[in-house]
Protein backbone atom coordinates (compact mmCIF):
# COMPACT_ATOMS: atom_id res chain seq x y z
CA UNK A 1 0.00 0.00 0.00
CA UNK A 2 1.39 3.32 -0.97
CA UNK A 3 1.90 6.31 2.20
CA UNK A 4 -1.68 7.84 2.22
CA UNK A 5 -1.44 11.66 1.70
CA UNK A 6 -3.36 14.20 3.60
CA UNK A 7 -7.15 15.33 3.34
CA UNK A 8 -6.48 18.44 1.81
CA UNK A 9 -3.75 16.47 -0.74
CA UNK A 10 -6.55 14.02 -1.78
CA UNK A 11 -9.03 17.08 -1.99
CA UNK A 12 -6.38 18.92 -4.34
CA UNK A 13 -5.79 16.17 -6.31
CA UNK A 14 -9.61 15.13 -6.79
CA UNK A 15 -10.31 18.82 -8.51
CA UNK A 16 -7.72 18.05 -10.73
CA UNK A 17 -8.86 15.18 -11.67
CA UNK A 18 -9.45 14.57 -15.80
CA UNK A 19 -12.93 12.42 -16.01
CA UNK A 20 -13.44 10.32 -18.78
CA UNK A 21 -16.74 11.37 -20.23
CA UNK A 22 -17.34 8.89 -23.54
CA UNK A 23 -17.57 5.11 -24.05
CA UNK A 24 -14.71 2.80 -24.66
CA UNK A 25 -15.06 1.02 -28.08
CA UNK A 26 -12.70 -0.19 -30.78
CA UNK A 27 -9.84 1.38 -29.61
CA UNK A 28 -10.81 5.27 -28.95
CA UNK A 29 -13.58 6.68 -26.56
CA UNK A 30 -16.45 7.70 -28.08
CA UNK A 31 -19.71 9.47 -28.05
CA UNK A 32 -23.27 7.78 -27.71
CA UNK A 33 -24.73 7.53 -31.16
CA UNK A 34 -27.87 9.37 -29.86
CA UNK A 35 -25.25 11.97 -28.07
CA UNK A 36 -27.27 11.62 -25.37
CA UNK A 37 -25.36 11.73 -21.95
CA UNK A 38 -26.21 10.76 -18.02
CA UNK A 39 -24.66 12.89 -15.28
CA UNK A 40 -22.11 10.99 -12.93
CA UNK A 41 -22.87 12.09 -9.59
CA UNK A 42 -20.42 12.14 -6.03
CA UNK A 43 -22.64 10.40 -3.67
CA UNK A 44 -20.89 11.91 -0.22
CA UNK A 45 -21.65 15.41 -1.57
CA UNK A 46 -24.17 15.30 -4.00
CA UNK A 47 -22.38 17.34 -6.65
CA UNK A 48 -22.10 16.42 -10.21
CA UNK A 49 -18.82 15.14 -11.42
CA UNK A 50 -19.17 15.39 -15.03
CA UNK A 51 -21.24 13.96 -18.02
CA UNK A 52 -21.28 10.40 -19.62
CA UNK A 53 -22.29 8.90 -22.27
CA UNK A 54 -25.78 7.00 -21.84
CA UNK A 55 -25.11 4.53 -24.54
CA UNK A 56 -28.27 2.41 -26.21
CA UNK A 57 -28.88 -0.72 -28.20
CA UNK A 58 -27.04 0.75 -31.61
CA UNK A 59 -23.82 1.00 -29.15
CA UNK A 60 -24.37 -2.61 -28.06
CA UNK A 61 -24.68 -3.75 -31.62
CA UNK A 62 -21.59 -1.58 -32.76
CA UNK A 63 -19.42 -2.41 -29.28
CA UNK A 64 -20.52 -6.28 -29.78
CA UNK A 65 -19.62 -6.07 -33.94
CA UNK A 66 -16.64 -4.80 -33.13
CA UNK A 67 -15.78 -7.15 -30.39
CA UNK A 68 -16.39 -10.05 -33.12
CA UNK A 69 -14.09 -8.90 -35.79
CA UNK A 70 -11.54 -8.67 -33.54
CA UNK A 71 -12.35 -12.39 -31.71
CA UNK A 72 -12.62 -13.47 -35.37
CA UNK A 73 -9.55 -11.89 -36.82
CA UNK A 74 -7.55 -13.28 -34.27
CA UNK A 75 -5.64 -10.43 -33.39
CA UNK A 76 -5.82 -11.57 -29.63
CA UNK A 77 -7.75 -14.48 -29.23
CA UNK A 78 -4.75 -16.43 -31.50
CA UNK A 79 -2.03 -13.95 -30.42
CA UNK A 80 0.79 -16.62 -28.63
CA UNK A 81 -0.13 -16.95 -24.85
CA UNK A 82 3.07 -15.31 -23.95
CA UNK A 83 2.36 -12.41 -26.17
CA UNK A 84 -1.32 -11.97 -24.31
CA UNK A 85 0.80 -12.22 -20.80
CA UNK A 86 3.07 -9.09 -21.75
CA UNK A 87 0.20 -7.20 -22.70
CA UNK A 88 -1.67 -7.83 -19.51
CA UNK A 89 1.41 -7.40 -17.46
CA UNK A 90 1.95 -4.28 -18.95
CA UNK A 91 -1.24 -2.83 -18.28
CA UNK A 92 -1.12 -3.84 -14.59
CA UNK A 93 2.35 -2.27 -14.15
CA UNK A 94 0.45 1.11 -16.06
CA UNK A 95 -2.33 0.36 -13.32
CA UNK A 96 0.54 0.71 -10.79
CA UNK A 97 1.93 3.67 -11.92
CA UNK A 98 -1.54 5.46 -12.11
CA UNK A 99 -2.76 4.10 -8.77
CA UNK A 100 -3.70 7.19 -6.96
CA UNK A 101 -5.50 8.49 -9.81
CA UNK A 102 -7.06 5.54 -10.10
CA UNK A 103 -8.16 5.39 -6.03
CA UNK A 104 -9.37 9.02 -5.97
CA UNK A 105 -11.14 8.28 -8.96
CA UNK A 106 -12.94 5.36 -7.48
CA UNK A 107 -13.61 6.85 -4.25
CA UNK A 108 -15.28 10.07 -5.90
CA UNK A 109 -17.81 7.96 -8.29
CA UNK A 110 -18.76 5.41 -5.68
CA UNK A 111 -18.67 7.27 -1.90
CA UNK A 112 -15.97 4.33 -0.92
CA UNK A 113 -13.33 5.42 1.62
CA UNK A 114 -9.45 6.65 0.16
CA UNK A 115 -8.42 4.36 3.02
CA UNK A 116 -10.10 0.81 0.99
CA UNK A 117 -9.17 2.55 -2.44
CA UNK A 118 -5.31 3.26 -1.68
CA UNK A 119 -5.11 0.08 0.45
CA UNK A 120 -7.73 -3.03 -1.07
CA UNK A 121 -9.29 -1.83 -3.98
CA UNK A 122 -6.71 -0.90 -6.06
CA UNK A 123 -3.57 -2.63 -5.11
CA UNK A 124 -5.84 -5.97 -5.35
CA UNK A 125 -7.25 -4.74 -9.29
CA UNK A 126 -3.20 -4.76 -10.07
CA UNK A 127 -2.62 -7.87 -8.88
CA UNK A 128 -5.28 -9.88 -10.05
CA UNK A 129 -4.58 -8.74 -13.36
CA UNK A 130 -1.09 -9.60 -13.11
CA UNK A 131 -1.83 -12.74 -11.85
CA UNK A 132 -4.32 -13.73 -14.41
CA UNK A 133 -1.47 -12.52 -17.35
CA UNK A 134 1.25 -14.61 -15.32
CA UNK A 135 -0.95 -17.70 -15.77
CA UNK A 136 -1.82 -17.47 -19.74
CA UNK A 137 1.54 -19.53 -20.75
CA UNK A 138 0.98 -21.80 -17.83
CA UNK A 139 -2.30 -23.56 -18.44
CA UNK A 140 -1.66 -27.19 -19.82
CA UNK A 141 -4.01 -28.57 -21.73
CA UNK A 142 -4.47 -32.69 -21.44
CA UNK A 143 -4.40 -35.60 -23.39
CA UNK A 144 -6.36 -38.32 -22.13
CA UNK A 145 -5.98 -41.96 -21.24
CA UNK A 146 -6.56 -44.41 -24.67
CA UNK A 147 -5.80 -47.33 -26.69
CA UNK A 148 -2.85 -47.67 -28.49
CA UNK A 149 -4.32 -47.12 -31.79
CA UNK A 150 -5.67 -43.31 -30.49
CA UNK A 151 -4.85 -40.06 -28.81
CA UNK A 152 -7.06 -38.02 -27.40
CA UNK A 153 -6.82 -34.49 -27.04
CA UNK A 154 -8.94 -32.39 -24.45
CA UNK A 155 -7.84 -28.57 -25.55
CA UNK A 156 -9.53 -24.96 -23.75
CA UNK A 157 -10.57 -22.38 -26.75
CA UNK A 158 -11.47 -19.26 -25.89
CA UNK A 159 -15.50 -19.04 -25.59
CA UNK A 160 -16.03 -15.81 -27.88
CA UNK A 161 -17.36 -12.18 -27.03
CA UNK A 162 -17.86 -12.24 -23.83
CA UNK A 163 -20.59 -9.37 -22.17
CA UNK A 164 -19.38 -8.45 -18.15
CA UNK A 165 -21.68 -7.04 -16.10
CA UNK A 166 -20.47 -4.94 -13.45
CA UNK A 167 -21.76 -4.30 -9.50
CA UNK A 168 -21.20 -0.64 -8.11
CA UNK A 169 -19.45 -1.91 -4.85
CA UNK A 170 -16.60 -2.71 -6.49
CA UNK A 171 -15.96 -1.11 -9.91
CA UNK A 172 -12.24 -1.40 -10.39
CA UNK A 173 -11.33 -4.87 -8.25
CA UNK A 174 -14.51 -6.49 -10.27
CA UNK A 175 -14.07 -5.72 -13.80
CA UNK A 176 -10.43 -7.00 -13.02
CA UNK A 177 -11.86 -10.45 -11.57
CA UNK A 178 -13.52 -10.50 -14.84
CA UNK A 179 -11.16 -9.21 -17.54
CA UNK A 180 -8.35 -10.91 -16.16
CA UNK A 181 -9.64 -14.49 -16.96
CA UNK A 182 -11.76 -13.68 -19.99
CA UNK A 183 -8.52 -11.71 -21.64
CA UNK A 184 -6.01 -14.11 -20.75
CA UNK A 185 -8.37 -16.76 -21.99
CA UNK A 186 -8.14 -14.91 -25.77
CA UNK A 187 -11.94 -13.99 -24.93
CA UNK A 188 -13.45 -10.33 -26.94
CA UNK A 189 -15.54 -8.37 -24.16
CA UNK A 190 -17.87 -5.72 -23.90
CA UNK A 191 -18.14 -4.41 -20.34
CA UNK A 192 -21.04 -2.65 -18.89
CA UNK A 193 -19.95 -0.63 -15.70
CA UNK A 194 -23.05 0.19 -13.45
CA UNK A 195 -24.48 3.62 -14.27
CA UNK A 196 -23.42 4.66 -10.68
CA UNK A 197 -19.80 3.66 -11.18
CA UNK A 198 -17.98 3.99 -14.83
CA UNK A 199 -15.37 6.06 -14.36
CA UNK A 200 -12.03 3.87 -13.56
CA UNK A 201 -13.77 0.73 -16.11
CA UNK A 202 -13.48 3.34 -18.54
CA UNK A 203 -9.66 4.80 -17.55
CA UNK A 204 -8.43 1.30 -17.49
CA UNK A 205 -9.10 1.00 -21.01
CA UNK A 206 -7.65 3.47 -22.00
CA UNK A 207 -4.64 2.39 -20.36
CA UNK A 208 -4.92 -1.05 -21.53
CA UNK A 209 -4.70 -0.01 -24.95
CA UNK A 210 -1.41 1.95 -24.12
CA UNK A 211 -0.19 -1.61 -22.82
CA UNK A 212 -0.58 -3.09 -26.54
CA UNK A 213 -4.40 -4.30 -25.78
CA UNK A 214 -5.39 -4.88 -29.63
CA UNK A 215 -8.92 -2.60 -30.55
CA UNK A 216 -11.48 -3.88 -30.26
CA UNK A 217 -10.92 -6.60 -27.56
CA UNK A 218 -12.05 -4.15 -24.65
CA UNK A 219 -14.80 -2.33 -25.25
CA UNK A 220 -16.81 -0.40 -22.25
CA UNK A 221 -20.43 0.82 -23.02
CA UNK A 222 -21.52 2.76 -20.49
CA UNK A 223 -25.55 3.35 -19.65
CA UNK A 224 -28.51 1.99 -17.61
CA UNK A 225 -29.43 -1.91 -17.37
CA UNK A 226 -32.59 -1.25 -19.71
CA UNK A 227 -30.48 0.50 -21.90
CA UNK A 228 -27.37 -1.46 -22.08
CA UNK A 229 -27.36 -4.16 -19.95
CA UNK A 230 -30.90 -5.79 -21.75
CA UNK A 231 -29.44 -5.65 -24.82
CA UNK A 232 -25.96 -6.98 -24.12
CA UNK A 233 -27.71 -10.08 -22.49
CA UNK A 234 -30.61 -10.42 -24.96
CA UNK A 235 -27.45 -9.99 -28.62
CA UNK A 236 -27.27 -12.99 -30.46
CA UNK A 237 -23.70 -12.57 -31.07
CA UNK A 238 -22.62 -12.20 -27.57
CA UNK A 239 -21.38 -15.81 -26.40
CA UNK A 240 -21.56 -15.87 -22.73
CA UNK A 241 -22.26 -12.98 -20.12
CA UNK A 242 -20.78 -13.02 -16.68
CA UNK A 243 -23.08 -10.90 -14.20
CA UNK A 244 -22.22 -9.56 -11.34
CA UNK A 245 -25.06 -7.72 -8.90
CA UNK A 246 -28.81 -8.17 -7.03
CA UNK A 247 -30.62 -11.77 -7.49
CA UNK A 248 -33.30 -10.33 -9.01
CA UNK A 249 -31.32 -8.63 -12.13
CA UNK A 250 -29.28 -12.06 -12.36
CA UNK A 251 -33.00 -13.68 -12.78
CA UNK A 252 -33.24 -11.44 -15.89
CA UNK A 253 -29.98 -12.24 -17.71
CA UNK A 254 -31.54 -15.87 -17.43
CA UNK A 255 -33.88 -14.79 -19.05
CA UNK A 256 -32.44 -12.65 -22.14
CA UNK A 257 -30.25 -16.34 -22.36
CA UNK A 258 -33.47 -18.39 -22.59
CA UNK A 259 -35.19 -15.88 -25.01
CA UNK A 260 -31.79 -15.08 -27.46
CA UNK A 261 -29.42 -17.51 -28.52
CA UNK A 262 -29.29 -19.58 -25.07
CA UNK A 263 -25.71 -17.77 -24.28
CA UNK A 264 -23.74 -18.87 -21.30
CA UNK A 265 -24.75 -16.71 -17.98
CA UNK A 266 -22.51 -16.80 -15.19
CA UNK A 267 -24.08 -15.27 -11.66
CA UNK A 268 -22.60 -14.24 -8.83
CA UNK A 269 -25.34 -12.47 -6.62
CA UNK A 270 -26.08 -11.96 -3.33
CA UNK A 271 -25.88 -12.77 0.37
CA UNK A 272 -27.18 -13.13 3.68
CA UNK A 273 -23.47 -14.21 5.29
CA UNK A 274 -23.59 -15.69 8.24
CA UNK A 275 -20.80 -15.20 11.30
CA UNK A 276 -21.08 -17.82 14.07
CA UNK A 277 -18.99 -17.36 17.33
CA UNK A 278 -19.45 -20.53 19.69
CA UNK A 279 -18.58 -20.20 23.23
CA UNK A 280 -15.09 -21.41 23.28
CA UNK A 281 -13.93 -18.83 21.16
CA UNK A 282 -10.58 -17.82 21.99
CA UNK A 283 -9.85 -14.08 21.95
CA UNK A 284 -12.89 -11.88 21.57
CA UNK A 285 -11.65 -9.33 21.27
CA UNK A 286 -9.95 -9.90 17.76
CA UNK A 287 -13.82 -12.02 17.06
CA UNK A 288 -15.26 -8.74 17.63
CA UNK A 289 -12.38 -6.80 15.20
CA UNK A 290 -13.22 -9.42 12.78
CA UNK A 291 -17.64 -9.51 13.33
CA UNK A 292 -16.81 -4.97 13.00
CA UNK A 293 -14.30 -5.75 9.79
CA UNK A 294 -16.77 -8.06 8.25
CA UNK A 295 -19.99 -6.20 8.36
CA UNK A 296 -18.97 -2.57 8.05
CA UNK A 297 -16.51 -2.91 5.71
CA UNK A 298 -17.21 -0.77 2.59
CA UNK A 299 -20.24 0.55 4.54
CA UNK A 300 -21.70 -3.16 4.48
CA UNK A 301 -22.24 -2.89 0.31
CA UNK A 302 -20.55 -6.50 -0.25
CA UNK A 303 -22.14 -9.36 -1.59
CA UNK A 304 -20.14 -11.74 0.94
CA UNK A 305 -20.80 -9.01 4.05
CA UNK A 306 -20.83 -10.83 7.32
CA UNK A 307 -24.49 -9.46 8.10
CA UNK A 308 -25.59 -12.13 10.57
CA UNK A 309 -24.20 -12.72 14.02
CA UNK A 310 -24.99 -15.77 15.29
CA UNK A 311 -23.61 -15.79 18.26
CA UNK A 312 -24.06 -18.68 21.33
CA UNK A 313 -25.78 -17.33 24.69
CA UNK A 314 -22.64 -17.80 27.05
CA UNK A 315 -20.39 -14.77 25.25
CA UNK A 316 -22.95 -13.05 23.57
CA UNK A 317 -23.14 -10.04 26.23
CA UNK A 318 -19.44 -9.87 26.07
CA UNK A 319 -18.86 -10.28 22.75
CA UNK A 320 -21.38 -7.39 21.86
CA UNK A 321 -19.72 -5.18 24.36
CA UNK A 322 -16.27 -5.90 22.49
CA UNK A 323 -17.98 -4.98 19.26
CA UNK A 324 -19.42 -2.42 19.90
CA UNK A 325 -16.08 -1.05 21.46
CA UNK A 326 -14.46 -1.67 17.83
CA UNK A 327 -17.23 0.16 15.88
CA UNK A 328 -16.29 3.15 17.53
CA UNK A 329 -13.21 2.73 15.29
CA UNK A 330 -14.78 3.22 12.04
CA UNK A 331 -15.03 6.97 11.88
CA UNK A 332 -17.78 8.03 9.49
CA UNK A 333 -17.32 10.93 7.26
CA UNK A 334 -15.89 12.22 3.99
CA UNK A 335 -14.56 9.47 1.78
CA UNK A 336 -11.41 11.70 1.20
CA UNK A 337 -10.26 11.97 4.60
CA UNK A 338 -8.06 9.11 5.06
CA UNK A 339 -8.61 8.59 8.64
CA UNK A 340 -12.50 8.27 7.98
CA UNK A 341 -13.19 4.26 7.68
CA UNK A 342 -17.45 4.46 6.44
CA UNK A 343 -17.90 6.50 3.89
CA UNK A 344 -21.25 7.28 1.57
CA UNK A 345 -23.47 4.85 0.19
CA UNK A 346 -23.43 5.04 -3.47
CA UNK A 347 -26.17 6.32 -4.52
CA UNK A 348 -29.57 8.35 -3.22
CA UNK A 349 -31.95 5.58 -4.16
CA UNK A 350 -29.42 3.11 -2.40
CA UNK A 351 -29.13 5.51 0.52
CA UNK A 352 -33.30 5.85 0.79
CA UNK A 353 -33.38 2.08 0.80
CA UNK A 354 -31.03 1.24 3.63
CA UNK A 355 -32.31 3.97 5.93
CA UNK A 356 -35.72 2.28 5.06
CA UNK A 357 -34.17 -0.81 7.35
CA UNK A 358 -33.19 1.61 9.78
CA UNK A 359 -37.25 1.86 10.64
CA UNK A 360 -37.09 -2.43 10.87
CA UNK A 361 -34.56 -1.50 13.11
CA UNK A 362 -36.36 0.78 15.12
CA UNK A 363 -38.78 -2.11 16.32
CA UNK A 364 -35.72 -4.42 17.42
CA UNK A 365 -32.72 -4.03 20.08
CA UNK A 366 -30.93 -1.78 18.67
CA UNK A 367 -27.33 -2.61 20.66
CA UNK A 368 -25.73 0.77 19.02
CA UNK A 369 -26.35 2.72 16.13
CA UNK A 370 -29.36 3.23 14.37
CA UNK A 371 -29.25 6.64 12.78
CA UNK A 372 -28.49 8.70 9.59
CA UNK A 373 -25.39 11.03 10.22
CA UNK A 374 -26.00 13.30 6.97
CA UNK A 375 -27.99 12.91 3.50
CA UNK A 376 -26.20 9.53 2.49
CA UNK A 377 -24.45 8.99 5.27
CA UNK A 378 -25.63 6.02 7.97
CA UNK A 379 -23.95 5.18 10.85
CA UNK A 380 -22.56 1.60 12.11
CA UNK A 381 -25.66 -0.28 13.82
CA UNK A 382 -26.15 -2.84 15.38
CA UNK A 383 -29.22 -4.61 16.11
CA UNK A 384 -30.60 -7.72 17.72
CA UNK A 385 -33.87 -9.51 16.87
CA UNK A 386 -35.56 -12.45 18.10
CA UNK A 387 -35.18 -15.12 15.33
CA UNK A 388 -34.39 -15.56 12.33
CA UNK A 389 -36.98 -15.11 10.78
CA UNK A 390 -36.76 -11.27 11.53
CA UNK A 391 -36.68 -8.88 8.32
CA UNK A 392 -32.69 -7.72 9.63
CA UNK A 393 -32.03 -11.79 9.31
CA UNK A 394 -33.79 -12.24 6.04
CA UNK A 395 -33.31 -9.99 3.33
CA UNK A 396 -30.11 -8.44 2.17
CA UNK A 397 -29.40 -4.78 3.74
CA UNK A 398 -26.44 -3.91 1.49
CA UNK A 399 -25.37 -1.15 4.28
CA UNK A 400 -23.40 -1.06 7.64
CA UNK A 401 -26.28 -2.74 9.66
CA UNK A 402 -25.26 -5.95 11.53
CA UNK A 403 -28.10 -8.28 12.93
CA UNK A 404 -27.61 -10.48 15.65
CA UNK A 405 -29.20 -13.80 16.30
CA UNK A 406 -28.74 -15.48 20.02
CA UNK A 407 -28.64 -19.34 19.28
CA UNK A 408 -27.94 -22.26 22.42
CA UNK A 409 -25.66 -24.94 21.10
CA UNK A 410 -23.45 -25.01 17.72
CA UNK A 411 -26.01 -27.19 15.78
CA UNK A 412 -28.90 -24.69 16.31
CA UNK A 413 -26.02 -22.13 14.95
CA UNK A 414 -25.36 -23.98 11.65
CA UNK A 415 -29.40 -24.55 11.32
CA UNK A 416 -29.83 -21.07 11.63
CA UNK A 417 -27.04 -20.19 9.08
CA UNK A 418 -28.06 -22.78 6.72
CA UNK A 419 -31.52 -21.20 6.75
CA UNK A 420 -31.45 -18.80 4.18
CA UNK A 421 -31.81 -18.27 0.22
CA UNK A 422 -28.05 -17.53 -0.23
CA UNK A 423 -24.92 -19.29 0.21
CA UNK A 424 -22.24 -16.85 -0.42
CA UNK A 425 -20.40 -16.80 2.28
CA UNK A 426 -19.88 -17.84 6.02
CA UNK A 427 -17.54 -17.60 8.80
CA UNK A 428 -16.90 -19.85 12.01
CA UNK A 429 -15.49 -18.93 15.75
CA UNK A 430 -14.36 -21.36 17.82
CA UNK A 431 -11.14 -23.08 19.40
CA UNK A 432 -12.53 -26.45 18.91
CA UNK A 433 -11.04 -28.14 15.69
CA UNK A 434 -13.53 -30.94 14.73
CA UNK A 435 -16.51 -28.35 15.59
CA UNK A 436 -14.77 -25.85 13.18
CA UNK A 437 -14.20 -28.41 10.56
CA UNK A 438 -17.40 -30.01 10.48
CA UNK A 439 -19.13 -26.58 10.91
CA UNK A 440 -17.34 -25.63 7.72
CA UNK A 441 -18.28 -28.93 6.02
CA UNK A 442 -21.94 -28.47 6.85
CA UNK A 443 -22.45 -24.67 6.41
CA UNK A 444 -23.99 -24.31 2.70
CA UNK A 445 -21.76 -21.95 1.33
CA UNK A 446 -19.18 -21.17 -1.16
CA UNK A 447 -16.29 -19.86 0.92
CA UNK A 448 -16.29 -20.42 4.86
CA UNK A 449 -13.60 -18.58 6.81
CA UNK A 450 -12.55 -20.10 10.00
CA UNK A 451 -11.43 -17.77 13.04
CA UNK A 452 -11.36 -15.06 11.01
CA UNK A 453 -13.24 -12.79 8.04
CA UNK A 454 -12.53 -12.72 4.56
CA UNK A 455 -13.15 -14.48 0.92
CA UNK A 456 -9.74 -16.30 0.43
CA UNK A 457 -7.80 -14.58 -2.01
CA UNK A 458 -6.97 -14.72 -6.23
CA UNK A 459 -5.83 -18.03 -5.74
CA UNK A 460 -8.93 -19.40 -4.66
CA UNK A 461 -12.52 -19.97 -6.19
CA UNK A 462 -15.21 -17.61 -5.32
CA UNK A 463 -18.82 -18.33 -5.64
CA UNK A 464 -22.04 -19.00 -3.86
CA UNK A 465 -24.54 -21.53 -3.33
CA UNK A 466 -28.24 -21.40 -3.84
CA UNK A 467 -29.54 -17.90 -4.60
CA UNK A 468 -26.14 -16.55 -4.41
CA UNK A 469 -25.12 -17.68 -7.97
CA UNK A 470 -23.80 -20.62 -10.04
CA UNK A 471 -22.36 -21.10 -13.53
CA UNK A 472 -18.62 -20.91 -12.85
CA UNK A 473 -16.31 -18.97 -10.11
CA UNK A 474 -14.22 -15.49 -10.00
CA UNK A 475 -10.46 -15.91 -8.70
CA UNK A 476 -8.14 -18.89 -9.28
CA UNK A 477 -7.17 -20.97 -12.06
CA UNK A 478 -10.74 -22.15 -12.06
CA UNK A 479 -12.00 -18.64 -13.29
CA UNK A 480 -10.72 -19.50 -16.38
CA UNK A 481 -13.19 -22.30 -17.04
CA UNK A 482 -16.12 -20.17 -17.53
CA UNK A 483 -14.61 -18.23 -20.22
CA UNK A 484 -13.10 -21.27 -22.74
CA UNK A 485 -15.09 -24.12 -24.31
CA UNK A 486 -13.81 -27.93 -23.95
CA UNK A 487 -13.36 -29.35 -26.80
CA UNK A 488 -12.11 -33.20 -27.77
CA UNK A 489 -9.75 -33.95 -30.51
CA UNK A 490 -9.93 -37.85 -30.77
CA UNK A 491 -7.30 -38.96 -33.60
CA UNK A 492 -7.38 -42.48 -35.17
CA UNK A 493 -3.62 -43.85 -35.16
CA UNK A 494 -4.64 -46.95 -36.79
CA UNK A 495 -2.71 -48.35 -39.94
CA UNK A 496 -5.56 -47.96 -43.32
CA UNK A 497 -3.38 -50.20 -44.89
CA UNK A 498 -3.93 -53.18 -42.05
CA UNK A 499 -7.51 -52.47 -42.41
CA UNK A 500 -7.78 -52.43 -46.23
CA UNK A 501 -9.92 -55.41 -47.61
CA UNK A 502 -8.24 -56.99 -50.12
Amino acid sequence: MADLLTHEEYKALAAALDLPQNAWIDGAYRPAISGKTFETVNPATGVVLGTVAACGAADVDFAVAKAREAFEDGRWSRLHPAARKDVLVRLAKLMERNARELAVMESLDSGKTIYDCESVDIPESIHVIKWHGELIDKIYDQVSPASADHIAMVVREPVGVVGLVLPWNFPLLMLAWKIGPALAAGCSVVVKPAAETSLTALRLAELAAEAGLPRGVLNVVTGSGADVGEPLGRHPDVDMVSFTGSTVTGRRFLNYSADSNLKEVVLELGGKNPCIVLDDAEDLDAVAAHVVNGAFWNMGQNCSAASRLIVQSGIKDRLLKKVEEHSREWVVGDPLNPEVRVGALVSKAHFGKVAGYLKAAAGEKIVMGGKVVAEGFIEPTVVEVASNDATLAREEIFGPILTVITVGSFEEAIAVANDTDYGLAASIFTANGKRALRGARTLRAGTVTVNSFGEGDITTPFGGYKQSGFGGRDNSIHAHDQYTQLKTIWLDLTDTADTAID
